[in-house]
């Protein structure tokens, strides 16, 4: 019986890591296909294409599931405020970056955004966190500091690095705030094809549009669609829902370690001591600030 137990405690931990391993290089990996996708497409049409086509398949999902969705003007509108910052904001800065940034430094950069949730989180929504989280707090700009005293010179791609990161923190926040009243798949599909439609935009707006279809960017598009955007968000929540949002969200520091390791194999990027070391310290502080509360009621439950 023991034994059984075990070897079915031992799957489910392996299935666990695959789809944590899965789901955060998917992530990661996104950074340089997208840099390659830039010799082809210009960089807010290339991210507008990607989010409206995810957003358009996901929709059908959900519609197809008959998942519930959101009633009034209100709550549409804040969906899109959500698409916006989370989509539009966030993605739109990230392949702006790309352009005179490495990958590497690219994702570093972005994935601050867990260290950025705390500090605005206590500034605008009078939110608490602990001693441990305000340390990754103040680990993880140490390993910004010497990430950029390193490698990093101060052009415009680390300011978009630099934003995408904020962006992602407003949009968490919002959604920890208005979340609660949607479908997280119904949210995740919409707000997608409206960051996606933002971007489209800024894209007619702002750039000088460059499309070159060919074998590389339909496959660059299809891949950030689908696999990177789609089953990504798909197995993470599935993680989130399944598990304890705490520790699963601790694994997020895997991301941009994946995304220099995907600069390095598919770009041939280099890898400096400085980008490590600060690499290393921001990874920590994102572990730090994700550290799950022990709650009371759990410890009793191991003492009994």
């Amino acid at each position: 019986m023991y034994f059984i137990e075990g070897a079915a405690d031992i799957k489910s931990k392996f299935i666990f890591a695959f789809l944590v391993v899965l789901t955060t290089s998917l992530m990661g990996s996104s950074f340089a296909v997208g840099k390659i996708g830039l010799e082809h497409v210009s960089p807010l049409l290339l991210v507008g294409m990607r989010f409206v086509l995810a957003g358009i398949l996901m929709i059908a999902l959900v519609l197809l599931l008959k998942r519930p969705h959101p009633k009034g003007a209100r709550n549409w509108l804040r969906i899109f405020i959500i698409g916006a910052c989370q989509t539009a904001g966030v993605m739109g800065c990230i392949f702006l970056s790309l352009r005179t940034i490495t990958a590497g430094e690219s994702a570093i950069l972005t994935f601050m955004n867990p260290l950025l949730v705390v500090v605005f989180g206590t500034l605008a929504l009078k939110l608490s966190y602990r001693f441990i989280q305000w340390a990754g707090v103040l680990l993880g700009f140490i390993g910004v500091f010497i990430t950029m005293g390193g490698q990093l010179q101060f052009e415009i791609g680390t300011v978009f690095g630099f934003s995408s990161a904020v962006f992602w923190a407003v949009g968490t926040l919002l959604i920890k705030r208005w979340g609660q009243q949607f479908d997280v798949w119904v949210l995740t599909a919409y707000q997608m094809l409206f960051g996606g439609l933002v971007l489209l935009l800024l894209s007619t707006l702002l750039e000088d549009q460059q499309l070159a279809l060919n074998p590389v960017s339909v496959a660059v598009i299809l891949w950030l669609a689908i696999p990177a955007s789609i089953v990504q968000f798909a197995v993470w929540f599935y993680l989130l829902q399944n598990g304890n949002p705490g520790k699963v969200s601790a694994f997020l520091f895997l991301a941009p370690f994946f995304g220099i390791i995907s600069g390095w194999l598919i770009l041939d990027e280099k890898i400096g001591i400085t980008l490590l070391a600060g690499g290393a310290l921001i990874f920590a502080g994102i572990f730090l600030v994700n550290w799950p509360e022990k709650r009371k009621d759990h410890l009793a439950e191991e003492d009994t």
